[in-house]
């Protein structure tokens, strides 16, 4: 990609990093990214450097945590039949699988636990009447939900009405009125964001809620701590799924989940891996968000997301192998769909609205649960906002993904009056609009957008402005002790200026590799590597020498040699 319009800055948070980097036994460089990512104390980032499992939260600090808990206890003893409620994300898949691997174990009559998930057509989002029915029509006694619940008051009424116990458990924002929380009316209500919370850390996904209650629920039976230990994976899977923010427990949980999954006794994800030709020994949080995690999902997507958690729940090499293969066959489907969408969304740009400061594209035969995905891919094409929208059953649907300078969901309130439904937040928001309203709807975003050319150009953090000459083995090991990297604890960025080049190659079948070898001021000679089209590089570089980069320090090792690598993610060239 060529990076010439891009502005580069460089963070510049202030610590006292010599004195940090000896207390702390890493160096200046750790430290100063620590700060980069929020980190203001010693005891913060040692934390952060040395923190273990033994450092998660008390579960029992969760605000009704006991009380579900204990609630839960009493009708597992009797034998209540007890259903399930989660959602067909990959975080609610995950919840519904830690809950139901946990109730089960601890419950008198296994089969009274069982589950439902929505459909993401049929259903849409959450907790229903029509399941709330179905389960009094099945003489369930308690509904329990996850990652879903918190905005259900009028459905949750309704179970009471039915006679139903209900328990909450989800992580979303509560709905306010004016400036009171609405809560549901259910038995118990488990969600670090309601008022007079005591958990430390409000930003976990629903997956580590459930988790939490399960690890209550085994203290109260006295079930050994290993057997919710060995649970842990699907809290790390949960939480890179759900893009949370890889801060405080949530990077605790990951990298110690990781841990666990490189040894998984779970037939489902090792077929799931094996299918994708991975590695678990070797797992990674990018893994997770970029492999596991979208199979996982696929089936929510376009078929049911009961198909991931019949793959969890599996203890038949023979299923486990068909289901990992059936997903892996969707997300496929659904990668080979976005890119199609995302082709059709960019021409349509190109063509109808290149000078829209908010960009609203409708592709009326692109499956709905694919608009967000596409709508974050013409965002980063384009630095805009972005809203797709696609053909439902009754109106048009659609998702948005914003930029820094625009608050998506602020914007589609002032057009409210054309939306039947919409949410969202700063970044991400969802809609439903009828088809006849959306250039007009096109028309009013852009003509209410107070936006400026320069908030369209992308802003490149530099984390240590950073000779190569500086980066050594040891530094490299160092930083995969920060590790691991995401949303929050994004992997860190060095930059060097005016670097001669003094090759250039261009490899790999699709020529998407440059290898360049780079000279510093001092002499010093690296491979810079370059993940973009060669040929047009190439062409970009016409005879000129020069390059400033943004880059990761990495290491290769080839037939037992070892050799510094800088990989670059960002270059302007001279």
């Amino acid at each position: 990609m060529n990076t010439q319009k891009e502005i580069w800055m460089v963070q510049t948070k202030r610590a006292d990093f010599s004195g940090l980097s000896e207390k702390l036994g890493v160096s200046p460089v750790s430290v100063r990214i620590m700060r980069n990512r929020g980190m203001e104390t010693e005891d913060d980032m040692r934390r952060y450097l040395y923190g273990t499992p033994e450092d998660f939260y008390s579960p029992h600090l969760m605000k009704n945590m006991d009380a579900a808990a204990a609630l839960l206890k009493e009708k597992l003893m009797g034998g209540r039949r007890i259903r399930i409620i989660g959602d067909y994300d990959i975080d609610g898949v995950c919840s519904t699988f830690l809950l139901l691997t946990g109730l089960k174990r601890t419950a008198a009559v296994p089969a009274a636990v069982d589950y439902e998930i929505p459909d993401r057509i049929r259903d849409g989002y959450g907790i229903n009447e029509s399941i709330i029915r179905q389960a009094a029509a099945d003489g369930v006694d308690t509904l329990l939900t996850c990652d879903n619940g918190i905005a259900a008051s009028k459905e949750i009424a309704l179970a009471k009405e039915l006679g139903m116990t209900v328990i909450v458990t989800d992580h979303h924002e509560v709905p306010v009125d004016g400036e009171r929380q609405v809560l549901p009316p259910a038995d118990a209500v488990v969600n670090p964001k309601q008022d007079g919370e005591t958990y430390p850390f409000h930003e976990i996904c629903g997956g580590l809620v459930a988790y939490k209650l399960v690890q209550v629920l085994y203290e109260l039976f006295g079930i050994p701590k290993r057997e919710w230990e060995e649970l842990l994976e699907f809290a790390a899977v949960a939480t890179v799924g759900d893009v949370m923010r890889l801060q405080d427990e949530n990077r605790l949980v990951v990298k110690y989940g990781l841990r666990r999954m490189a040894e998984t006794r779970n037939l489902g994800l090792k077929k799931l891996a094996e299918k994708n030709g991975l590695d678990l020994s070797s797992i990674s949080a990018y893994h997770i968000g970029f492999v596991i995690g979208p199979c996982l999902n696929a089936g929510g997507r376009l078929q049911t997301a009961k198909l991931a958690l019949r793959l969890l729940l599996s203890e038949d090499e023979a299923e486990a192998d068909q289901l990992a293969e059936e997903l892996k066959a969707l997300n496929d489907m659904r990668k080979d769909m976005t890119r199609r969408g995302e082709e059709e969304a960019i021409r349509q740009v190109e063509e109808c609205y290149a000078d829209d400061k908010v960009l609203v594209v409708f592709l009326p035969d692109c499956h709905e649960s694919l608009a967000g995905i596409i709508a974050g891919r013409v965002r980063e094409h384009f630095h805009k906002p972005s809203i797709v929208l696609t053909r439902g059953e009754t109106t048009a649907k659609g998702s948005g993904r914003s930029i820094e300078k625009y608050h998506m969901f602020q914007s589609l309130c002032e057009v409210a009056d054309l939306l039947p439904k919409f949410g969202g937040h700063p970044m991400a928001a969802g809609l439903s609009i009828e088809e006849k309203d959306i250039d007009e709807f096109r028309r009013r975003l852009n003509e209410n957008a107070a936006l400026t050319d320069e908030d369209f150009i992308p802003r490149i953090w530099i984390d240590v402005p950073m000779p190569l000459d500086y980066v050594s083995e040891g530094l490299v090991s160092e930083l995969k002790g920060l590790e691991p990297f995401g949303q929050g604890n994004e992997k860190p960025q060095f930059a060097q200026k005016d670097l001669l080049i003094r090759s250039v190659r261009v490899l790999g079948k699709n020529k998407n590799l440059v290898k360049m070898s780079l000279v510093t001021e001092n002499g010093l000679s690296m491979d810079g590597l370059l993940f973009a089209d060669g040929p047009e590089f190439e062409r970009e570089l016409a005879g000129r020498n020069r390059i400033d980069i943004v880059y990761y320090p990495d290491v290769n090792e080839y037939n037992g040699t070892r050799t510094l690598q800088a990989v670059i993610k960002n270059y302007k060239i001279k």
